[in-house]
């Protein structure tokens, strides 16, 4: 069914555009015409091929690998759209790149994700649409409206059509409690919490797990998978601590160097992610289950739009 609003445009740029036709269908409005092309040194040119003067248009890009690439071609597009006179540019971005380095963890450090939401509010943007945000502080680091989108729901749907008897839903960290919570409240579920510390970046080491796993089916939840490590790490110590079986789930499948061969070789019987970033891999691990973010995401546009409430986005039947 189109949708009847001519004024409503959504563009994509080149990180995840499958994502962005689904949303485009789901909304039911064709995709705006435009082209990504590179000069011989990289350089990245955009074209619109279509008039966006007084629109309200939104662009769909995820900051994933290749990062710096995928992020100088959403601020092109941005400045694009600018000039071309759009009423209002907003950018949905399903994975926001940098948003790991939230802080000063030493001194010296840079806050990169608040950098990159400068650039983004200085390139033109005038609203966000993001999901699960690495720390939910970043929100603040814009002086625009975010909207900070869940994958929990998404992925409580999806473990609640499984029917998985006596579950026990896993924080991989303490800083995952809330999530995890969240997970475990729609599943109606209690929680356990993996207790680790990290010698060094990337490496980690469980010290103990705090809560009754024994002859339960365990669900770990991360906001991101990346080497895989951790997970890894938590679903062989929860099987030594007397787990029935494990399922992982995440909402943003970095999964870099390793990780698939890591997943597939380890006691977790299923991956369970979203396609905020597109699964690129040539060996990707069998035991993945990739979920779509587009009815959310195409929802939250729509509501926007709508000047409506999205807070009913955050709840599941």
């Amino acid at each position: 069914m189109a949708y009847l609003d001519s004024k409503l445009k959504i563009f994509t740029c080149n990180s995840n555009p499958k994502v962005a036709h689904q949303i485009a269908d789901y909304i039911g409005i064709p995709m705006g015409e435009s082209h990504t092309t590179s000069f011989s040194d990289g350089e990245i040119q955009v074209r619109l091929s279509e008039s966006v003067r007084g629109c309200h248009v939104y662009i769909v890009q995820s900051t994933c690998g290749p990062v710096n690439d995928n992020l100088m071609e959403m601020l092109v597009m941005i400045d694009a759209l600018k000039r071309a006179s759009a009423k209002s540019i907003n950018v949905v971005i399903p994975y926001y790149g940098y948003a790991r380095q939230d802080r000063k963890a030493r001194s010296r450090d840079p806050i990169t994700a608040k950098l990159v939401a400068d650039l983004i509010e200085r390139a033109g943007a005038h609203r966000v649409i993001t999901m699960d945000l690495h720390a939910m502080q970043i929100q603040g680091f814009f002086n625009i409206p975010v909207d900070h989108m869940l994958g929990v729901p998404i992925l409580a749907q999806y473990f609640r059509s499984k029917q998985i008897a006596n579950p026990v839903v896993v924080s991989p960290d303490h800083g995952g409690v809330v999530r995890a919570r969240k997970l475990a409240d729609f599943l109606n579920a209690p929680l356990a919490i993996i207790d680790k510390r990290r010698p060094e970046p990337n490496v980690s080491e469980v010290m103990n797990i705090i809560g009754n796993i024994e002859g339960k089916t365990a669900i770990v939840i991360d906001d991101i998978i990346d080497t895989a490590g951790t997970i890894v790490l938590g679903a062989n110590a929860l099987m030594e601590g007397g787990a029935k079986e494990v399922y992982a789930c995440c909402t943003h499948p970095v999964l870099s160097g390793p990780a698939h061969q890591r997943l597939e070789n380890s006691p977790i019987k299923e991956v369970v992610v979203t396609d905020s970033i597109p699964i690129r891999s040539e060996n990707p691990t069998s035991k993945l289950k990739v979920l779509s973010v587009a009815p959310l995401l195409g929802e939250a546009i729509i509501r926007v739009h709508e000047e409506l409430s999205i807070s009913k986005l955050f709840e599941i039947e």
